[in-house]
Order: C-alpha cells, then sequence, then structure tokens
C-alpha cells in the first residue's frame, strides 16, 4: 500500500442550482437582475420595516465609528445612506397605517350595513 501518492482530481458532477460562469442562476420565487458578472437578486427584503429599521440604525452606526475615526467624508456618505433608508421607513410606516385605517373602515362598513 502507497498512503503517500497523490489522488487524481474527480470534478463533482454538475447540480441543478449550481452556478454557472454565465451568470445564470436558477430563481426560487426571487428577481434575478444580471449585471455583467453580478448577480442581484431581490426578494422583498427591502419591504420589511424590520430589515429597513435595521439597515437605517447600521448605516448610523457606521456613520459614528467613521466620524470617532477622524474620516467625515466617509460619516457623511453613511448618513447619507442612513437618511434613505429613514425616508423608506417612514413610507413603509405610512403604508402600515393606511392600510391599518382601510381595514377599520371596511370593517365599520360591514358591521353598519350588518345592522
Amino acid at each position: 500500500m502507497n498512503n503517500n501518492r497523490r489522488r487524481n482530481f474527480r470534478p463533482r458532477p454538475l447540480k441543478n442550482n449550481y452556478r454557472r460562469r454565465n451568470g445564470s442562476v436558477v430563481a426560487n420565487n426571487t428577481s434575478t437582475f444580471n449585471n455583467g458578472n453580478v448577480n442581484f437578486n431581490r426578494n422583498g427584503s427591502m419591504n420589511n420595516l424590520h430589515n429597513v429599521e435595521k439597515t437605517m440604525q447600521k448605516f448610523q452606526q457606521l456613520a459614528k465609528d467613521a466620524q470617532s475615526n477622524g474620516d467625515p467624508v466617509l460619516a457623511q456618505n453613511y448618513l447619507q445612506h442612513a437618511d434613505h433608508y429613514l425616508r423608506r421607513y417612514n413610507e413603509l410606516n405610512e403604508k402600515k397605517e393606511n392600510s391599518i385605517e382601510k381595514n377599520k373602515a371596511t370593517e365599520e362598513n360591514l358591521k353598519q350595513t350588518n345592522n
């Protein structure tokens, strides 16, 4: 027996969800945008109020860290990102409140028609 002998390379078989060089990816209910070699999967995570709030807080913290490290340009960049997510957060909050008000109004209308 020769345990020191190197084994020959055997490639793995390709699977259906294996990434290929040409950028084609099998998407599961997500929209895929192909920009050259970079793929962007968007699954609606920025429509989730909690995710937007978390991202906004992350950029605010990054801005504080950059400011304390003496980099005002990077801090301003992070603050602009945080501001973007703050606007998105407010927009989602407004949508949520409007839908709650609509639901209450329709419930009241149903109660009045039933009486």
